[in-house]
């Protein structure tokens, strides 16, 4: 285990696009005995679209995301209600799911994608995102490995969602492009320590108003907090002045 981690480190250090990070895991899922892998990040706006990393058949992965699955995949609802792995499909022991749950579960598995063990990501900067390693049959490897060694799974997938974040949305829009000229103002003397009623007074708001605002920039960013917020506003400051 201890090199096929520091190969995946390695790989993943030099990772500079999707193709990059897919042949990672790829190579790291192969070296496991682990079959395929999936990466959802799903989107911060609810129009948006996920972001997925993939070696599931494209066939698949094409229809998945036609049809908006990942509002009603079980996998990914619990995810969202989970911090820890947790296994799924054939074996887990859970059999009640929607009819639109089960024909998911019925056309995935179609493509050889019946069970899997989930590592939910939760950072702080976006809703959820989730790696699955997925097998179509159970098989000694697939299960010994996840016995042996989830917690070191769910590392390579902290590891691999960090990664992929820092790379492949630097050419997101920047903070102050996404904020309104009063969310940013509001934000900036937060960034100062100002409370909500101070910063109404200072630009002539009323302490509402401003509550509004920095909760809409929050829902902008992705975080949950006025201090997550800050940091990603002083981080950019930070990069530009470099």
């Amino acid at each position: 285990m201890h090199r096929v981690f520091q190969t995946f480190i390695d790989m993943l250090a030099s990772a500079k696009n999707s193709a990059d990070f897919s042949k990672t895991m790829a190579v790291t899922a192969e070296a496991l005995e682990l079959s395929c892998f999936a990466y959802l990040s799903l989107p911060r706006a609810t129009q948006g679209s996920p972001q997925l990393i993939s070696t599931y058949p494209t066939e698949w992965t094409a229809h998945y995301l036609a049809n908006r699955y990942q509002i009603v995949d079980p996998v990914i609802q619990e995810a969202l209600g989970n911090t820890e792995p947790f296994k799924w499909g054939l074996g887990s022991g859970k059999t009640s799911y929607s009819p639109l749950q089960q024909q998911l579960f019925d056309e995935a598995s179609y493509f050889g994608i019946r069970l899997g063990f989930t590592v939910p990501i939760h950072d702080g900067r976006g809703p959820i995102a989730a790696l699955t390693f997925a097998s179509d049959r159970r098989n000694i490897p697939f299960e010994n490995c996840i016995d042996h060694h989830s917690r070191v799974l769910q590392l390579m997938a902290l590891y691999f969602h960090a990664h992929v974040r820092r790379t492949l949305e630097s050419g997101h829009k920047s903070v102050v492009a996404m904020l309104s000229s009063r969310e940013l103002e509001c934000l900036e003397w937060a960034s100062l320590g100002k409370s909500a009623w101070e910063i109404g007074q200072i630009i002539g708001i009323s302490r509402h108003t401003v509550t509004s605002y920095l909760h809409s920039a929050k829902e902008k960013l992705g975080v949950r907090t006025i201090v997550q917020a800050v940091t990603l506003l002083a981080t950019e400051k930070s990069k530009r002045q470099n």
